[in-house]
């Protein structure tokens, strides 16, 4: 072990389903890292959908409450447990933890770490970890769109939208994004074609952007409007769904919504229209431990090189210090921003 100073973590603490205002602020010693094991300092961490869905007791699996939440996280290495190489103390590092980031340090595994390139900003790195290995597994490994080809991205916006934009128009892909009209002009920047997501007419003027249907669409708000984005595909096409934001201030059991909608979606790849529908689960194949973390440190590897060569520009929406996560929670919640919500110590 490269140290035996106690540590002192400052935690953020989801005590319950309870408003932003109501996270809370706790101190804890750690406990020295055991084998295998290191402490992260965090350098930037994020808001996601998944702690917004959290916080009201409405993501698919979360732990009971009280608990640390934070699904991924960009910091530094500051003590190694036994077996773990002492080279790795000092140098910057991403893990996805799906809870525990809320904190200035933590206890973490060391085969989780994925090395950040020299140099890159900690918060650009941060916007990428969880939303840009979500959008690249989404566009290359399950979609598989080709060059040419026409996608419609829902909430190209937002932390995983925006990336998916960047990464599709780097693969010489067309996009289609939706977003309110005050954030036009980023996504079109982006290189996407934006569209009003309130618009009444909104299904009509998509289809009317790519009259012959498209390649993919990725909808992460599903509910009722899963089967007009299913319309929306061309023959051969593909629906990634990644979420269920109609339902988040649904009353009762929290993985109803993601249960009917993987009975539609089976019923759907029944249809013999060549058309296919998925349902992205990061945490898929999580069980065959080795492979799962191989596929994510190569997929967050590619995405961290683009951010590194300028490709992928990170879209940050505000850096907000970790003491004050209710205001960074409240700020993500607002539908106000473009980009990712950022902690920093």
């Amino acid at each position: 072990m490269t140290s035996t100073a106690t540590v002192r973590a400052t935690e953020v603490v989801l005590p319950a389903a309870v408003e932003p205002s109501g996270l809370e602020v706790r101190t804890r010693d750690l406990p020295q890292p055991a084998a295998g094991q290191v402490v992260l300092r965090m350098d930037a961490t994020g808001v996601s959908f998944a702690e917004q869905q959290m916080r009201r007791g409405k993501y698919y699996d979360q732990p009971a409450f009280p608990f640390v939440p934070g699904y991924d996280v960009v910091g530094t290495v500051t003590a190694a447990g036994p077996g773990v190489d002492a080279g790795m103390v000092g140098r910057r590092f991403a893990a996805v933890t799906k809870i525990g980031s809320w904190a200035s340090h933590q206890l973490i595994e060391a085969a989780d770490l994925v090395p950040v390139p020299d140099g890159m900003d900690a918060a650009a790195a941060e916007t990428v970890v969880v939303n840009g290995i979500t959008a690249w597994q989404m566009l290359h490994r399950i979609a598989k769109v080709r060059a040419g080809g026409t996608i419609v991205v829902l909430g190209a916006n937002g932390g995983v939208g925006s990336t998916l934009v960047q990464l599709a128009r780097h693969a010489g892909i067309s996009v289609i994004g939706t977003a309110s009209p005050r954030h036009h002009d980023a996504v079109r920047a982006l290189g996407a074609t934006p569209v009003d997501y309130r618009d009444p007419d909104l299904y009509a003027r998509l289809r009317a952007l790519a009259p012959g249907g498209v390649d993919a669409v990725f909808d992460h708000v599903g509910g009722a409007g899963l089967a007009r984005s299913w319309s929306l595909l061309r023959k051969g096409g593909t629906l990634v769904s990644y979420g269920t934001a109609a339902t988040k201030d649904d009353e009762g059991n929290s993985q109803l919504p993601v249960l009917l909608l993987l009975a539609r979606i089976l019923a759907w790849n029944a249809l013999p229209n060549g058309k296919g529908a998925h349902f992205y689960n990061f945490w898929a194949g999580r069980r065959r431990k080795a492979a799962f973390r191989q596929r994510l440190a190569e997929d967050l590897t590619q995405v961290l090189r683009l951010v590194d060569e300028g490709v992928l520009t990170p879209q940050i929406a505000a850096r907000i210090p970790l003491a004050e996560a209710s205001a960074a929670l409240e700020l993500a919640e607002s539908r106000t921003v473009a980009g990712k919500v950022i902690l920093v110590p």
